[in-house]
């Protein structure tokens, strides 16, 4: 099956012990077989009214069989041989039951290790994607592609794994051993398998498309789950608590209708497979009786009798394939949308021979540079240079394309048309790595993670001491807050640093930026979303970090990039205005209005 083919990827890692998962399932098939075998010539032997026993001479495996059961008889009775063979029966079971958990205790590993590779691999290819793919699909989409829809290939597909790799061979070996017995009968029997085969196929694919809705309507549950928990506050201050309940209720009602039709279709494989077994099976006795009343087969009724038992032994075989089947469709909509994510294009990556960058030693260099999402132009034209140990400050209104500018410097996007250089080589010559190791980011959202205020400081700075986080704690004005809690630096943070305050958090995001100690800061806003004195405090620890580095800075409040080297003001996407605030001010242009506005608010 084709959608199937990223789970066979996986699985030929695993070549060595899934030959001895088949081994193990070979075995337990023939110690089966070898004890049903025996039925035939027991029959024929212990209970025919012949009472002297005579060697057959033939030499196919049931002849064979019945040659030495006659020979027990002569030598040991029949009473003795029947115990015999009641052994060998039980041992040949022992043996094919060890045989079966043997193939599970090798399978079951197999199977956890292709779910967590297929884990690891949705994680990783998350990390690799661009901003610019997080901002066009739905947050509660990824998140139900990396958890339910792996969820559903556990339990539709690889949970099906042993019926898929045993069930087949267990078919194929009893059915040779049946044509063996009857080659007509089997004949006969092969017409009605493909019709049934058919039937199931047609139902198979309905359960997919219905499954493919399912699992989409959860991915938008989990949407307006995460949307209202993010939310709760504005939902409870505006009363719109129905109005998210009826949103929920809306897609929980479809859902619950779409999994009841999955569920339907689903229950139909095993009575329907057992029903069609049992119709054949009928056709068979009908049509094997005819052979034998007529004289016209060489089939006797002992190897009717275990022709009969050897098919009921493939209806179950058959009945689990059909079940597997409807859940393989069931999970091939999960795979499909969990390839979505994988397939998706890596488009800010390493070129094959991207050089190391150790540190920043001249510019960064703006030239003619373009950047557009998709059809709609966000910058056009920017040609700017920004000198080593410069503070540049982006003003302009919302969506002037601020954010944008600076977020192609450790290319969250890469441009258009145009170039971007640091010390005057294009950043996508260089290591990814090592161009973000250069720079530090201290953005108006302070993102804190569920962790200790420790660990949080010390993200992605490769584990620093104690000591030294103590000291960027320090100059980034954090250290008194931190040291008056309880539990001080392993003080946790809480869901997106909720058990602290917006000042605390966003000093914070500041020691972690002084931690890692970069050249190149970019400040988005990040005073603009808090009280006047957590401003002040705040505004002193960017200060701090500000020493000696080379900054870019987006600012609302004109008031702090009044002393900026240079202060460059967007509109639409272009450069409009540039200069120091007091050559702005003599313009009397777009800057000049801007302040203006502010003071008078």
């Amino acid at each position: 099956m084709r959608k199937l083919s990223r789970i066979v990827r996986y699985l030929g890692d695993y070549k060595a012990k899934i030959s001895l998962y088949f081994l193990s399932n070979l075995l337990a098939i023939l110690f089966g077989l070898f004890s049903f075998s025996m039925l035939a010539p027991v029959l024929q032997v212990l209970f025919r009214e012949n009472s002297n026993p005579s060697l057959s001479g033939k030499t196919d495996l049931l002849s064979r069989v019945s040659d030495q059961v006659q020979r027990l008889i002569i030598s040991q009775g029949k009473l003795q041989t029947l115990g015999y063979i009641c052994i060998a029966v039980v041992v040949f079971t022992m043996l094919k039951n060890l045989c079966i958990y043997l193939a599970q205790y090798i399978l079951n590993p197999i199977r956890n290790a292709v779910l967590r590779r297929m884990r690891d691999d949705i994680f990783t290819k998350t990390l690799s994607l661009p901003i610019g793919f997080f901002t066009e699909e739905r947050k509660g989409d990824l998140l139900s592609r990396m958890t339910n829809d792996i969820n559903e290939v556990e339990l539709s597909i690889m949970a099906t794994l042993e019926v898929i790799f045993r069930e087949p061979f267990a078919i194929l070996i009893t059915l040779s051993y049946m044509i063996f017995i009857s080659p007509t009968l089997t004949l006969f029997l092969l017409v009605f398998l493909p019709v049934s085969g058919l039937i199931i196929g047609r139902i198979g694919k309905s359960l997919k498309k219905s499954s493919n809705i399912a699992q989409e309507q959860l991915a938008n549950m989990l949407g307006v789950i995460d949307e209202t928990l993010v939310g709760m506050r504005v939902v409870k201050a505006f009363g719109a608590e129905k109005h998210q309940h009826i949103r929920f209720m809306q897609i929980n009602n479809y859902l619950f209708r779409t999994r009841n039709k999955i569920a339907a279709r689903r229950e139909l494989a095993s009575p329907f497979s057992e029903t069609l077994g049992v119709l054949i099976v009928s056709v068979v006795l009908w049509y094997g009786g005819q052979l034998i009343f007529s004289n016209q087969s060489p089939l006797t009724a002992e190897k009717f009798l275990l022709y009969i038992v050897l098919f009921t032994q493939i209806i179950n075989p058959f009945k689990n394939l059909s079940t597997s089947f409807f859940n393989i469709q069931k999970g091939a909509a999960a795979i499909e949308r969990i390839e979505h994510l994988l397939d998706a294009e890596a488009t800010i990556k390493d070129l094959p021979n991207a050089k190391s960058i150790k540190g920043f030693e001249h510019s960064i260099e703006f030239k003619n540079v373009s950047f557009a999402y998709g059809d709609r132009q966000i910058l056009q034209d920017v040609n700017l240079t920004i000198e080593k140990g410069k503070t540049i400050a982006l003003v302009g209104a919302s969506g002037a394309g601020k954010s944008t500018l600076v977020d192609l410097i450790p290319r969250f996007h890469d441009v258009s048309s145009g170039e971007l250089l640091i010390d005057g080589e294009n950043v996508k010559n260089y290591r990814l790595f090592d161009l973000r190791r250069l720079m530090g980011v201290v953005s108006q959202d302070p993102i804190l993670f569920n962790d200790t205020i420790y660990n949080n400081i010390t993200l992605g700075s490769g584990g620093a001491h104690l000591e030294q986080v103590k000291e960027a704690a320090q100059i980034a004005h954090a250290e008194k807050f931190i040291e008056a809690k309880p539990e001080g630096y392993e003080t946790v943070a809480g869901d997106r640093g909720t058990k602290l305050s917006g000042g605390e958090r966003q000093r914070i995001t500041i020691a972690r930026a002084v931690l890692k100690n970069p050249p190149i800061l970019i400040l988005d806003e990040a005073t603009s979303s808090l009280d006047t004195e957590s401003e002040r405090m705040v505004q002193e620890a960017i200060n701090s970090l500000m020493k000696n580095r080379t900054c870019l800075v987006i600012a609302h409040r004109l008031s702090t990039v009044r002393h900026a080297d240079e202060i460059i003001v967007l509109e639409k996407g272009q450069i409009i205005e540039r200069g120091t605030h007091l050559d702005l001010i003599n313009k009397n242009g777009a800057y000049k209005r801007l302040v203006e506005m502010q003071q008078v608010r």
